[in-house]
């Protein structure tokens, strides 16, 4: 689907952006790459990744240790990359991607997930397309979905404390205390119950294959908009997870806790929470835009990753 001429990076839409699925008239020239290099075969798969952008004339830059395995290669800064490239390529798996996310902060620029890791829900492209997949990105043939953030404030004795944006999620966690916890929530400051658990997440559809999911809570389709509160290992068997609108404001107190707990966000950063502590969780105003390849099915992933009925794994 061509878009009209705006004004925008990537002649999109400023509504187009939201959409689940759209093809890109668009040529990318040059591009970010980001990789996980402890991953064992990294150093080959960049290798290969090189080899093929020169073939397709494609420029490449990276601001991180990736530089060091892939030659020849652009070396910059994070905000020269940000502002330089077309799109960004991450190899790795989840962590990568959830990594490639922060570093995106602030832009409109679409990011590719290669898989050399084991699970990466995330991670779209399978190791051996990628040579597809930059062929793909050279020609124009892909398509893109839109995936939200959840914005958190943490307050501590009424007062802004900090802030953190998460693409999977935002988890309270009981931290090395083996008592229970208590959790205020509510949601548009309309009650709903009183958690006491080992701790509480907050998903979004894109983090609902992750932590969300390994606590009993259900699966949303990434355009799904909507967030979803999972307890872990809640005291009563009639808590279940709760799937809330995302333009809902929902606000996490601690109201119990023999121990600090922690905070963390995309199982990556994180904080000491204390009892009175609140939590502010709300849609961010920016969103990612992940790149597939033409072929693309999100439930073809559910099917191979989960191991559900039709997979061809």
């Amino acid at each position: 689907m061509k878009s009209a001429e705006c004004g925008w990076p990537f002649r999109h839409s400023p509504f187009s952006i939201f959409h689940s699925s759209f093809l890109i008239d668009t040529a990318m020239q040059t591009l970010g790459v980001t990789a996980n290099c402890t991953k064992p075969g990294a150093a080959e798969v960049l290798t290969k990744l090189s080899k093929k952008a020169r073939e397709l004339g494609l420029v490449l830059m990276s601001c991180d240790e990736t530089a060091d395995l892939l030659q020849p290669v652009a070396v910059c800064t994070h905000a020269e990359l940000r502002g330089r490239v077309d799109a960004l390529v991450a190899l790795g798996g989840d962590g990568t991607m959830l990594r490639a996310a922060r570093l995106l902060r602030g832009t409109t620029v679409p990011v590719m997930g290669i898989n050399i890791g084991s699970l990466g829900f995330l991670t779209s492209v399978a190791e051996k397309d990628m040579d597809r997949a930059l062929a793909c990105l050279k020609n124009d043939a892909f398509t893109t979905s839109a995936r939200s953030f959840l914005h958190c404030d943490v307050k501590k004795d009424g007062k802004q404390a900090a802030s953190h944006r998460a693409l999977n999620d935002v988890v309270v966690l009981s931290g090395g205390s083996l008592r229970v916890v208590t959790l205020d929530v509510t949601v548009d400051s309309e009650e709903v119950t009183s958690y006491i658990c080992d701790g509480l997440i907050v998903s979004t559809p894109t983090g609902s294959t992750g932590h969300s999911l390994s606590a009993g809570g259900p699966i949303l389709h990434p355009a799904t908009s909507a967030f979803i509160v999972t307890p872990i290992c809640p005291h009563a068997l009639s808590t279940r997870p709760l799937v809330v609108p995302d333009e809902t404001v929902i606000t996490v107190r601690i109201a119990g806790a023999a121990n600090p707990l922690l905070l963390a966000v995309d199982g990556q950063l994180g904080e000491p929470l204390v009892c009175g502590d609140r939590i502010e969780l709300r849609r961010d105003s920016e969103s990612i835009r992940f790149i597939h390849l033409p072929d693309y099915s999100y439930f073809s992933v559910l099917r191979q990753k989960l191991g559900w009925r039709g997979s061809s794994v």
